[in-house]
């Protein structure tokens, strides 16, 4: 619920704020918020690798933020109550930290530091790098001084002279105005495609309601202080607490053993179930509690086709498949249900974006009737005109990049289509997205092989793996759920739209400082166990050996990609006919994904505690247990983040509550 004033409704519905949201005070406090945030991502994630807040849906470090500005915000409203800030503006300060997190997390600028110049560091005579590829690279794109770069790996040096900041100045300003077109192409889209999913389709969000029911006024009295939200918010510090200290004092007895990743494959040996690969259980709580707030037949989706993921490797040890390279084609299985789920998203929207776009030409006759746009973040004819604009910026940027007109085509066409498929299912369903190995470079070579590509080409798509590797902190998704934030609260869409991207246009520079900042007192590949150097590897690996070993088209890798995009849509047949159908199409992209390998067991638990809560006690049951939820989810954040806080400041990788 929340409530201002005499107004009380849902969370998905409108709420009547009085006092302003975008205030000097809110936007001051939201930019020192976002350089401290950025900051200690970057602490947590590229020098100790101790939480991985950002590779989740919902990020960690800025619900922990919240939490900690409502307990400084109730001290002011006891001591001095006309200072305190208003609901709005709690929520103004945690969307401009959210959505500078999109850029500043785990799979954008942070992966950018991890791929730029990562070539030109570790090129060496066993690897061939600079025979096979290093001359295709732009000069405007990488810093190849290798004086500047060995501060930067080695650390214990300082970015801050004018001689090291003048070779990073044209590749970061170069890659920041990439970032910001993109960006606006986002912010287009979504400002034309938010009336449609928002308010017409009446999508729920599921990830705004968590923020925007702890920022509610009566919060103390609904859910901070009621007994199911104590006992949920206790639990995963006590797991988290006895976890952490059994790492630094061994003879403290810990619930990590299942409570993290546990690998079963150790208890199964035998032919063919030892196929079964990842087979992995985890039982977080954050994830059990996020997973209550799925519909049922997503939750169940997610946890099924994950299973029955697992039979496919073992009916394919039983009859041999194994020994087709690739096989069992998940990678192409979950690139075609993405590519599936964004062309079924553009397509059921086909009719509104027709309508904006009629409403933004300038011939009166063409305009729909009572089509009114002066409430949207941007009005039709301007989202329109960005689309126009920012798309042939893209489009040459990549083709000066040393893309072809077929490469070039294929890349942004697949990228808009996951884009939008991932801002789809965020806005429908709030469940995890992480899609490792369905990205355009890798469906490009399925579709064509790599063989009638130059290596020019190819060394231009692989500069592009950074922004394309996981997705899980994608920038389109939070952007949408901002325009949310902005209807719950009352909030001038419009107004919105100039913040997020104030924000993005600030985060950026903050993100290039801190990372820097990093990996020179540091050492990027010296004392920086998070650096991203992976992203690099991956990249400049996979190119090496495109360019040794020409990849051909390969059938079953296209008809994998087939039979992905088949069932997506043959799934969302089946339910257009069958309403009650229990097997959502959306659940077998993210389960062929990489999405689902950490959570599809805490999926499975969570759905069966609601469908049990359901069937036994109703919706009224369902509605009581939600503060309980919410506890898991705010209580294992914040157990996180005090431990994300407390290694870094004493000088130690400690125990983190996702992942390993």
């Amino acid at each position: 619920m929340i409530v201002e004033g005499q107004t009380t409704v849902t969370p998905t519905k409108v709420v009547t704020v009085t006092a302003r949201a975008i205030t000097w005070r809110s936007l001051l406090i939201g930019l020192l918020a976002i350089i401290i945030n950025t900051y200690w991502v970057t602490v947590v994630e590229v020098r100790w690798y101790s939480l991985d807040g950002s590779c989740l849906p919902i990020f960690i470090t800025p619900v922990f933020i919240l939490l900690v500005l409502i307990l400084l915000n109730g001290l002011v409203q006891w001591l001095a109550p006309r200072y305190a800030l208003t609901t709005g503006e709690l929520i103004v300060v945690y969307v401009m930290v959210f959505i500078s997190e999109t850029l500043s997390g785990h799979d954008m600028l942070q992966n950018l530091f991890g791929q730029m110049n990562h070539a030109f560091w570790f090129d060496s005579p066993s690897n061939r790098w600079r025979e096979l590829f290093l001359s295709y690279i732009p000069s405007w794109l990488a810093v190849s001084d290798r004086a500047t770069l060995t501060g930067f790996y080695q650390g214990d040096s300082s970015p801050y002279s004018w001689l090291i900041l003048r070779e990073w100045l044209v590749p970061l300003t170069v890659w920041g105005i990439f970032v910001v077109i993109l960006g606006f192409w986002m912010l287009c889209f979504v400002a034309l495609i938010r009336r449609q999913w928002m308010e017409h389709e009446k999508l729920v969000y599921p990830i705004v309601q968590l923020p925007a029911a702890m920022v509610q006024p009566d919060m103390w009295r609904r859910l901070y202080l009621r007994p199911a939200f104590i006992y949920g918010f206790i639990l995963p510090c006590v797991i988290a607490l006895m976890n952490g200290l059994n790492e630094l004092y061994p003879q403290i007895p810990q619930f990590s053993r299942y409570i993290k990743l546990h690998d079963m494959r150790q208890y199964i040996t035998g032919r063919p179930w030892d196929a079964m690969n990842p087979f992995q259980i985890s039982m977080y709580p954050f994830a059990i509690g996020l997973a209550y707030f799925l519909p049922l037949d997503l939750s169940f989706s997610c946890w099924f086709f994950f299973v029955l993921r697992l039979a496919e490797q073992v009916l394919g040890a039983v009859f041999g498949w194994e020994q087709i390279p690739g096989f069992p084609f998940f990678g192409q299985q979950a690139s075609g249900a993405w590519l599936m789920l964004g062309a079924m998203a553009i397509w059921a929207s086909r009719h509104w974006l027709k309508e904006t776009l009629l409403a933004a030409l300038p011939f009166p006759r063409s305009a729909p009737r009572n089509l009114r746009d002066e409430n949207e973040p941007l009005r039709f004819r301007y989202a329109w005109l960005g689309l126009l604009v920012t798309t042939p910026l893209l489009i040459l940027f990549t083709k000066l990049m040393g893309m072809g007109t077929l490469m070039l085509t294929v890349f942004w066409l697949v990228f808009f289509l996951f884009s939008i498929a991932i801002t789809r299912v965020r806005a429908e369903l709030g469940a995890p997205h992480e899609i490792v190995y369905a990205q355009p470079r890798n469906i490009v070579a399925d579709l064509f092989g790599t063989s009638r590509f130059s290596p020019r080409e190819l060394t231009a798509i692989s500069m592009t793996h950074w922004f394309n590797r996981g997705y899980r902190c994608h920038p389109m998704p939070g952007i949408l759920e901002a325009f949310k934030f902005a209807q719950l609260f009352n909030i001038q869409q419009r107004s919105m739209a100039w913040l997020v991207f104030a924000t993005y246009l600030f985060s950026i520079p903050v993100t290039y400082w801190a990372n820097l900042h990093v990996c020179y007192r540091e050492g990027a590949a010296a004392r920086c166990i998070g650096f991203k150097s992976w992203v690099g590897w991956e990249a400049f690996n996979q190119l090496a050996n495109w360019l040794q070993a020409p990849q051909q088209v390969l059938n079953p890798r296209r008809i994998a990609m087939l039979v992905g995009a088949g069932i997506v849509w043959g799934l969302w047949a089946i339910r257009l006919a069958v309403g009650s159908f229990p097997l959502h199409h959306a659940g077998y992209a993210l389960a062929v994904s990489y999405a689902m390998n950490y959570f599809w067991f805490a999926f499975m638990i969570s759905w069966l505690a609601k469908a049990l809560i359901l069937k036994f006690g109703g919706s009224r049951a369902h509605r009581e247990f939600m503060p309980f939820f919410i506890g898991l989810i705010v209580g294992d954040f914040t157990a996180g983040s005090i431990w994300a806080i407390w290694g870094p400041v004493r000088g130690f990788r400690n125990y983190r509550i996702y992942i390993f």
